[in-house]
């Protein structure tokens, strides 16, 4: 059975994406005709916790690790649907606010890939780290926005980051609270 701080952990973040987040999502991607059903963050999250990985997770930094780990990857996918749209025409206004977004993601993918290895060494820095990706994520959907580019799949793709930014936040939180003298 996991360690009651690992229990806690998880009820905490669960209650922290259940409160961000809304019923199932239905996304259009644009000129594609392509209807495709998004699942709410609850399931989202509970999918990720429930994989081998996780299950076996012994504390606190491992579950932290690998739900960054998990975030980068999703990332990623994220980061290739704004290079596939960058690909279609459009105009100099929407791509420059896509291109605000594809260096958002890299940034993105890049903090949450180094907070994977600081959580074991600093959880303090992983916090600052992970903090600093949520006003790159909004400054990349105010720029979306601001330019009336009709996008759901890619607003969809920043609410989950934000979620994923808000566990990132609460995890390394929380390995403060737990070692408070190791950092």
């Amino acid at each position: 059975m996991a360690p009651p701080n690992q229990l806690c952990l998880v009820l905490v973040i669960f209650l922290s994406v259940f409160s961000l987040s809304s019923l199932s999502t239905s996304v259009i991607i644009p000129k594609a005709n392509v209807s495709l059903s998004i699942p709410s963050s609850q399931l989202v999250f509970l999918k990720a916790l429930s994989t081998p990985e996780f299950i076996a997770a012994m504390d606190t930094t491992q579950l932290g690790t690998l739900i960054m780990k998990l975030r980068a990857t999703n990332a990623k996918a994220t980061l290739n649907v704004y290079n596939e749209i960058i690909k279609k025409p459009g105009s100099p206004q929407a791509l420059k606010a896509l291109n605000c977004c594809v260096e958002a993601y890299k940034y993105a993918i890049l903090s949450f890939e180094m907070v994977s290895s600081e959580l074991v060494e600093d959880p303090q820095t992983a916090n600052y780290d992970v903090a600093v990706i949520g006003p790159k994520i909004a400054n990349c959907e105010k720029e979306l926005i601001n330019v009336k580019v009709q996008a759901p799949r890619l607003l969809a793709g920043n609410r989950f980051m934000k979620y994923y930014v808000s566990m990132g936040y609460k995890i390394t939180s929380t390995l403060e609270l737990e070692n408070p003298n190791e950092y």
